[in-house]
């Protein structure tokens, strides 16, 4: 039985829209951009910042930069909370907890608006290790926010993502998870459509039938390199991407 279990905060453990559309629309007004609809700035939720003003808005790395640190300007005080935890959130952490299983937070937003969150919900005292990005960019993606979410946990004993599940409601949470060779549990009442969740799923699957088929494919190699960093005996880095000790070896000795 998985006994490590980690959790998105947006969309997850709270309903952040409020605030972080409010913030963005701050944000875009300040470049004379306006949006009135909140509902449209709903697909910010979940992806770094920087990513989501390029993306959507075009914006250039530079004014994505000067975006997120409008944004920051309304959120560290107000849009932080104008945010909600879902219903029956407590007492599931709670009865979890007592159960013995360790909980954490690994979200992409900056960790110190994480733990600001979690404690004036009173949810931080359920975690026994939480991880978010820093506000110099650093630790953004979700897969380095989920490596050091499992360094914490495991501390000194080596890292097993077969104990592990990551819990989210996007896409990132799943291609994350995968990652480091973790499972992926995602919950339809956040920002990610069912259908979003459901095509995550399947492009990993197909992943992985294509990688079985051809013994290693670029991302398994790049899951088999990051479980070795994090110090991970061979027999479970194979375990964690299905291959044989052998293949896992010679992923290896490609890269030295």
């Amino acid at each position: 039985m998985k006994k490590y279990l980690l959790f998105d905060l947006d969309g997850t453990l709270t309903d952040p829209k409020i605030g972080i559309t409010t913030c963005v629309q701050y944000a875009l007004h300040s470049f004379g951009i306006e949006e009135p609809d909140l509902d449209k700035l709903e697909p910010f939720i979940g992806p770094p910042l920087r990513d989501s003003f390029m993306e959507f808005y075009g914006f250039t790395a530079e004014q994505a930069e000067e975006a997120v640190a409008k944004y920051r300007e309304r959120f560290q005080d107000t849009g932080l909370f104008e945010n909600e935890v879902y219903t029956g959130i407590p007492k599931m952490l709670r009865e979890l907890q007592a159960k013995g299983y360790f909980l954490a937070v690994a979200s992409s937003k900056p960790q110190v608006y994480v733990e600001r969150i979690l404690e004036h919900f009173d949810l931080k005292k359920y975690f026994s290790v939480v991880v978010g990005s820093e506000l110099d960019g650093r630790r953004e993606t979700k897969d380095q926010v989920v490596q050091e979410t499992l360094r914490q946990l495991f501390g000194e004993s080596p890292v097993d993502p077969a104990q592990v599940y990551m819990i989210g409601d996007r896409k990132f949470d799943v291609e994350g998870a995968r990652a480091l060779g973790v499972e992926s549990v995602g919950v339809t009442y956040g920002y990610g459509s069912k259908e979003e969740l459901k095509e995550a799923k399947e492009a990993l699957k197909k992943e992985k039938n294509i990688g079985l088929q051809e013994g290693k494919t670029e991302k398994t190699h790049e899951v088999v390199i990051k479980l070795k960093e994090m110090n991970l005996p061979i027999e479970q880095i194979a375990k964690a991407v299905e291959l044989n000790e052998e293949d896992v070896k010679a992923i290896l000795n490609e890269k030295k």
